[in-house]
């Protein structure tokens, strides 16, 4: 293969091994390493790099465009948007000087080298515990030459186009994660460190989140409740497609009438993320014991996910009783959630607001048990497998993860789900006779076989991949707002 048919990304590695790294001038090794870089970046010749050629760059290389805005800020000396080659070499020398002192503080023994021991141990002392295992594959996203270490010019050309500051920077990238709602599930909470936690860092997260979240839900509140009426309807809506289902609702209420439930289904994400996340961090404290610092195993996260899920529903519980009842409500019967409460107090009593409590927990252990499994099974294979420029898999890969366990979580507890809604709504079936968990079960196999125990599945993973990508989208954006980058 010639110079010219060389992948773009495999350019832009940084020729000359030979480099010694002359701290104190701009050498002509290094200046010509800088000037082959900026060759490539100068799209369209003309002695100058703009914000556009430099995301094009990044981009070729497994980047985000965040990075060339910051490139930019950074090095634009003369604030004209646009890079010389002055401005280009003085911002890498001095990002080289910053890479070199962090590679000596992971270089222990002073080899030249750092190998999976030293990347464990620096972690260890930043507050991230981490396996063996998980180092490994750290070190192999940089170790090009398969020595299983990294030397000095391994680790330039991996980071010298990520404007990293500090350690604390680095490692926020090599175990970047994103929180995603995709709805009504309860996902195992991430693990964070304790300079995350200091730093606010979690509560931003649990914010970008949360406004993510409320975004997704209004989206797609239209299937939502598509779903719900499916649920609860079952018996007699077979038959009914989505299309004809989604026309009945807007005759009888108008288009806004899907969107009936979607306050409160938004007003309990806050809650229900603080008091999960604050009940899973208790959790975990009592399962690592005098483990400080360290992060749970996957089985342990599993327990204290399901736990934490458990409380937070156990607290917010009415609020999911409100929706149910809110969502399937006719045109005229409730004037808003407060008087949905009033009335459901006064003719039902308080109980009514667990109506399918039972269900509702049962279904977390196997959705977050499988979710979480199949997830970590996916996204390590990736790593194993796929992943050589980054310890990050990507955006994309991530998704994909995330909307396959997703989908197989639901498949374990969806039935638990029908029947929690079932048991929610039973107030509003007039004449029928209030069943209990076992007895829902016992009537839906009798009256609709076991495909009535996946009555609205269909609305439901119709809504997994935009809920997914909306909540993305706006998760991406609050982080910018809220100052949450890596």
């Amino acid at each position: 293969m010639g110079e010219d048919e060389e992948p773009f990304c495999a350019r832009m590695r940084l020729r000359g091994n030979e480099d010694r790294d002359n701290e104190t001038a701009l050498d002509p090794d290094r200046k010509r390493r800088y000037a082959e870089l900026f060759e490539l970046l100068d799209l369209n010749k003309d002695g100058r790099v703009d914000i556009n050629e430099l995301r094009t760059g990044l981009a070729a290389i497994g980047l985000h465009q965040g990075e060339a805005e910051e490139i930019v800020l950074e090095s634009d000396t003369n604030r004209d948007g646009l890079l010389d080659f002055e401005e280009f070499s003085q911002y890498l020398w001095a990002h080289e000087k910053r890479l070199r002192l962090m590679f000596h503080n992971l270089d222990h023994n002073n080899d030249g080298r750092i190998d999976v021991g030293e990347i464990q141990q620096s972690l260890h002392k930043l507050g991230v515990e981490i396996t063996i295992e998980q180092a490994s594959r750290i070190l192999q996203s940089i170790d090009r030459d398969g020595t299983m270490t990294i030397d000095w010019n391994e680790w330039r050309d991996h980071f010298l186009f990520n404007p990293f500051h500090n350690m604390q920077e680095i490692v926020h990238y090599w175990k970047h994660s994103h929180m995603f709602d995709i709805g009504e599930h309860l996902t195992v909470p991430d693990e964070f460190s304790e300079q995350e936690r200091q730093s606010g860092l979690v509560w931003r997260q649990l914010v970008a989140g949360a406004m993510a979240g409320a975004v997704s839900r209004t989206g797609t509140a239209p299937l939502d409740r598509l779903k719900v009426f499916l649920q609860v309807h079952g018996s007699v809506s077979r038959g009914i497609n989505l299309w004809a289902g989604l026309k009945g609702m807007v005759q009888e209420g108008g288009l806004f009438s899907l969107w009936r439930g979607n306050g409160i289904n938004v007003l309990k994400i806050a809650p229900e993320s603080a008091v999960k996340f604050m009940a899973y961090e208790q959790i975990k404290w009592v399962i690592r014991g005098s483990k400080e610092g360290g992060s749970l195993r996957v089985q342990e996260r599993f327990i204290a996910g399901s736990l934490a899920g458990a409380t937070a529903q156990t607290i917010i519980y009415p609020m999911e009783v409100l929706k149910t009842r809110l969502t399937l409500r006719k045109t005229g019967q409730y004037s808003g959630m407060a008087e949905c409460a009033r009335q459901i107090l006064k003719t039902e009593g308080f109980r009514a607001f667990y109506r399918g409590y039972l269900p509702n927990t049962l279904g977390i252990i196997p959705y977050a048990g499988i979710d979480l499994a199949v997830y970590e099974t996916l996204k390590n294979t990736w790593l194993q497998k796929y992943c050589v420029d980054s310890a990050d898999p990507g955006v994309m890969v991530l998704l994909g993860c995330g909307t396959i366990s997703s989908t197989c979580g639901q498949l374990a507890s969806y039935p638990l789900a029908l029947i929690r809604t079932r048991m929610q709504a039973q107030a509003i079936s007039e004449g029928k006779p209030k069943l209990t968990m076992v007895g829902q079960f016992k009537y839906i196999i009798s009256n609709e076989g076991v495909p009535g125990l996946y009555r609205g599945i269909t609305p439901n993973f119709m809504k997994v991949i935009p809920a997914v990508s909306i909540s993305y989208v706006v998760y991406e954006h609050m982080k910018k707002i809220l100052g949450v980058g890596y």
